[in-house]
């Protein structure tokens, strides 16, 4: 069994290898038309490419479900039109033994994914975004045209702090920092600017600072409409300032990622910040557990190609399996997007938004695949109502 589980993971890995390739370039292809509007004196076409180029690890990883399905679809048939699968069946393979070795075979792909996305996805999402953002002007993820902004309780004065960041240049260290103080009370305290700062281990030092202090007697000094007999703000400059923050060099890369495209160890330490600072979690949660998930995806998409290249292919060919695993395949990507945005507007539990679609699959493919069993009694019933159709 060994040697036959390497032969079919040789056919496996070789057809999804090719179909990834075609599909990854033809998502790139689209891409890369879409971006030929913004080719000018800015971005240049290299540059459109290597944009490109950093897109490839995430196309890669969202890609890699459907096409092991299509690309096991694809092995297994080829199996079967060769009669390869027959004589494994016959010399008692059963279909749920088949089923557990096309696991095994999955493992490795596991791994490569987990890989990829714990490792190089971010990494090439984070060059990617300031990338676009020094040859575009803009970025995806979580800038807006006003730059990253952020909040957090502030220690000194038990109040909140919000933080705003003009640009992100990597390693910790910010351009054009804003810093808006509140008290208490919510009433502001102080307002901070500062050319650049270096984010450590607990603090931010702030150099070429210029800090607007507002005095506490300040909102009922302008209330009364009356010439204040002692000033309310008092304006100093500082040439650096270290301010305590719990925002750390990879919460600053959390803000710029997209959610899906964060490692799990940064979207868990993500999540614990967004908590202690009372913001909304929601759409990390359900991000993590998609990642979570996702090798169960892979191991739901070898579970749905199982049944399809054990069908009988005097009747058509490889081409109507080829076509059918397709089928699944984009129909099983709309019902995860459908779970996705149901479970975000319905306020689903994260799991049951993450794995819900991945076990009707599963239990559908396992329903499809013990059917097709002979010793199966909803086989036998099934075969005995087609003998009796057939007219004598």
């Amino acid at each position: 069994m060994r040697t036959a589980r390497r032969y079919i993971a040789r056919e496996i890995y070789r057809s999804t290898t090719v179909v990834l390739v075609a599909l990854v370039g033809l998502f790139m292809f689209f891409a890369l038309i879409d971006g030929l509007d913004k080719v000018g004196d800015h971005l240049t076409l290299l540059n459109l490419f290597y944009l490109q180029v950093l897109d490839l690890p995430n196309h890669l990883y969202e890609l890699l479900p459907i096409g092991l399905l299509i690309g096991a679809v694809l092995a297994l048939a080829g199996l079967a039109q060769r009669n390869e699968l027959t004589i494994l069946r016959a010399s008692g393979v059963s279909g749920l033994k088949l089923l557990g070795t096309l696991w095994l075979i999955t493992i490795p792909l596991v791994a490569g994914a987990f890989i990829l996305s714990e490792y190089i996805t971010p990494a090439a999402e984070l060059q990617g975004s300031e990338s676009r953002l020094a040859l575009m002007g803009r970025t995806d993820g979580g800038r807006l045209s006003s730059g990253y902004w952020f909040k957090e309780s502030n220690p000194e004065s038990g109040g909140t702090r919000v933080i705003n960041l003009h640009k992100l240049d990597g390693q910790g260290h910010v351009q054009g920092v804003i810093l808006y103080e509140f008290r208490a009370d919510d009433t502001l305290k102080a307002y901070v600017e500062a050319a650049d700062g270096q984010f450590g281990d607990g603090h931010l030092a702030l150099s070429s600072v210029t800090e607007t202090r507002i005095e506490p007697q300040s909102a009922g000094a302008l209330a009364n409409a009356k010439v204040p007999t002692s000033p309310i703000s008092q304006v100093i400059k500082l040439k650096s300032r270290s301010i305590p923050t719990s925002l750390t060099p990879e919460r600053l890369i959390a803000r710029i990622l997209t959610p899906e495209r964060m490692a799990i160890s940064d979207l868990l330490d993500y999540i614990g910040y967004l908590k202690n600072n009372n913001l909304q979690t929601d759409r990390q949660e359900v991000a993590l557990w998609r990642k979570i998930a996702y090798p169960f995806t892979l191991l739901v998409m070898m579970t749905i190609a199982t049944p399809i290249g054990f069908m009988q292919t005097r009747r058509g060919g490889v081409g109507i399996k080829v076509f059918l695993g397709i089928i699944l395949g984009v129909g099983f990507f709309m019902l995860n997007q459908l779970a996705l945005n149901a479970g975000m507007l319905g306020n689903w539990p994260p799991w049951a938004t993450a794995l819900v679609p991945s076990m009707l699959g599963l239990g559908c493919a396992l329903i499809v695949l013990l059917a097709m069993e002979h010793r199966h009694p909803l086989a036998l019933w099934w075969r005995q109502r087609r003998l009796q159709r057939k007219p004598a």
